[in-house]
């Protein structure tokens, strides 16, 4: 199997239509047929579904995705390393993270990455811990800074957090020390990002624990302004709240809910030459240098 009819496969799912691959990849739309139907051909069943607006992926080909995105991987980590000991250095680095606070210093730390390597071109994408941890799974992120999930990760400490809860200002227990985590079932609860998993989804999976959602939203900002506006109360990681001007209270919570970010890599043993090179470099560690 080529590699390059996979990467083509996964170009025409990410477009959504051949069409919109075939500009994108630079084939002509006869060329990207012939490619996805020799694919379907070795693989031995069909891999998309042909529709009027577009195609999707068949089931069977969503059980291979992770598979495929793995062999991208590794084909780029082969030329990573076969361009090094050739003197080059070319490439792609895909980087992921879950939370704003450390866009900063991923920003910085890029940029005295770029300067030494120039031919490598980096992705910074941005997303729930556990949508990442998935990429960095099947091979489409290299490396992201994450709330820990489950999972044979390399793992790179970085903070430890907190989960807090913000209550509109005028909020009976607005004046008190701490936010009993049950109270969340009885307040109007906004809740973020709805039907994916987040810190917050797991906390309350973890308790068993339904909160009284009446409003949702799509990020953080987002649910602070409602809470600002005195529509409920919200659950947030206080990292976020760092440069937050806002007026309403932040309560830990009781009992306190932890939560451990740093940076994950599927193996750092195994990562391609640009990863580990933007790990020392985030690290501050001396070559050579690896994570257990």
């Amino acid at each position: 199997m080529e590699v390059e009819k996979v990467r083509v496969l996964l170009a025409v799912l990410e477009e959504g239509s051949l069409s919109g691959a075939a500009e994108a990849l630079g084939y002509t739309p006869s060329g990207l047929s012939r490619s996805i139907a020799a694919l379907e051909q070795e693989t031995g069943f069909p891999l998309l579904h042909r529709e009027h607006r577009g195609v999707r992926p068949t089931a069977a080909c969503r059980e291979l995705l992770p598979a495929m995105w793995q062999l991208l991987s590794a084909q780029r980590q082969y030329r990573q390393q076969a361009d090094a000991l050739r003197g080059l250095e070319q490439g792609r680095l895909a980087i992921g993270c879950a939370y704003s606070s450390f866009l900063p210093e991923l920003a910085r730390t890029l940029a005295v990455f770029s300067a030494v390597h120039p031919g490598i071109r980096a992705e910074l994408s941005e997303g729930s811990s556990s949508e990442i941890s998935a990429a960095i799974r099947e091979g489409r992120v290299d490396l992201a800074i994450i709330s820990r999930r489950e999972g044979d990760f390399d793992w790179m400490p970085l903070r430890q957090d907190q989960l807090v809860a913000v209550l509109p200002s005028r909020h009976p227990l607005a004046g008190c020390a701490a936010y009993p985590v049950e109270r969340f079932a009885a307040d109007d609860f906004i809740e973020i990002l709805p039907q994916k998993e987040t810190d917050n989804s797991r906390l309350f999976d973890r308790l068993s624990l339904r909160p009284r959602t009446r409003f949702s939203c799509g990020d953080t900002l987002s649910a602070l302004s409602m809470v600002e506006a005195g529509l409920g109360v919200t659950l947030v990681n206080a990292l976020l709240l760092e440069n937050w001007p806002g007026r309403a209270a932040v309560l830990p919570l009781d009992p306190p809910q932890p939560v451990e970010i740093g940076v994950a890599v599927l193996s750092r043993a195994a990562a391609s030459p640009a990863a580990r090179e933007f790990l020392h470099l985030l690290s501050g560690e001396p070559r050579g240098a690896t994570a257990g």
